[in-house]
């Protein structure tokens, strides 16, 4: 394994081997979830200037295999959250990017609730500190 230095700003980093769906490894084309999610990630944040302040990287596998086509959001200082359960489309994409936004503009990484986008809600799996912190 190696580690690939990024810059510490928001990030989205998706899982570009997930599967496709919970039942399906891949399209039926040989084509992961993860790597389509990830494809589509990078091409809205390159077409979108909303969202030019959120980078997106893609690297295989984030253990997260009990679930499909996941996500971490990051930055540093801020509390970062896994999500996944996504369809690998420009409509999970898109909300996944708009959340991503919201998260880079907040303090501390806490997006109220009613400023979630509708396609995040019922996709958060694991929240986790950042590094040399706890959440109090």
């Amino acid at each position: 394994m190696d580690i690939l230095p990024v810059a510490d700003g928001p990030a989205v980093i998706a899982c570009n081997a997930c599967r496709f769906s919970k039942d399906d490894r891949d399209d039926g084309a040989g084509r992961r979830g993860g790597a389509m999610l990830a494809a589509e990630l990078t091409r809205l944040q390159a077409a979108d200037p909303a969202y030019a302040g959120v980078a997106v990287h893609a690297m295989p596998c984030l253990f997260a295999c009990t679930e499909f086509c996941t996500v971490h959001l990051r930055a540093e200082g801020k509390v970062g959250y896994i999500l996944g359960r996504f369809t690998p489309d420009e409509e999970a994409a898109r909300a996944i990017l708009d959340y991503a936004a919201r998260y880079a503009d907040s303090a501390a990484g806490q997006v109220p609730y009613r400023d979630w986008p509708e396609g995040v809600k019922g996709h958060f799996i694991a929240r986790t500190p950042p590094a040399g912190a706890l959440v109090a």
